[in-house]
C-alpha cells in the first residue's frame, strides 16, 4: 500500500511493537528517501545494569529499510515482497541515554536494486547503520541484509498499482 510520509510516521510512531519499546520515528524523508529514529530510555525498555536493553536496539532497526525500499518501488511501478532477511549487531558501548539512527537511501542503491529486479527478479543486500548517543558516539553497529522480489519478474514493463 502507497502511502504519504506522514502517514507512515504515525502509523509507526503508535504500532506496538515500537511503541512499547520507545522507539520512535522522528520522520521519515521526502519521498521515502530515509528517516530518523528514536530509541527512548525508559522504564520499559531499560536492563538490569540501566542500559537501553540490546534486544530494543535491534528490534529498532528490523523494519526500516525494507519500508522505505517498499514505498520507493511502489512508486516507480514495481509490485514486489521486500523483508528483512538477516541481521547482525555489535553492542559497542551501553546506551545510558536515549539513542538515534538515520537511514539514508541513495540513487546508486535504488538503481541498484531496479537493475537485479529487472533482472534475476531479486535483490538481496546488507546495510550498515550506526546508533549513536545524543554525544554522537557509536552505540552500536548493525549490518541488515535486505530481501526483495519482484512479483511480476518477466513481464513486460513496470506494472502500476
Amino acid at each position: 500500500m502507497i502511502v504519504s510520509e506522514n502517514t507512515l510516521k504515525w502509523v509507526m510512531r503508535f504500532y506496538p511493537p515500537l511503541l512499547f519499546q520507545r522507539i520512535w520515528v522522528r520522520k521519515f524523508y521526502a519521498g521515502f528517501r530515509g528517516a530518523d529514529i528514536k530509541i527512548a530510555k525508559s522504564i520499559l525498555n531499560k536492563n538490569y545494569n540501566g542500559s537501553i536493553f540490546g534486544g530494543t536496539i535491534y528490534a529498532a532497526t528490523d523494519p526500516f529499510y525494507a519500508l522505505l525500499f517498499d514505498q520507493l518501488l511502489q512508486r516507480k511501478g514495481y509490485k514486489v515482497r521486500v523483508w528483512l532477511k538477516s541481521a547482525s549487531i555489535q553492542y559497542i558501548k551501553p546506551g545510558r541515554k536515549s539513542l538515534y539512527f538515520s537511514i539514508h537511501i541513495t540513487d546508486e542503491m535504488i538503481a541498484d536494486a531496479i537493475y537485479h529486479l529487472d533482472g534475476p527478479g531479486k535483490f538481496v543486500k546488507a546495510y550498515p547503520m550506526e546508533i549513536k548517543n545524543s554525544e554522537g558516539e557509536v552505540c552500536a553497529t548493525v549490518m541488515n541484509e535486505v530481501y526483495i522480489r519482484n512479483l511480476h519478474q518477466g513481464e513486460k514493463g513496470q506494472v502500476a498499482y
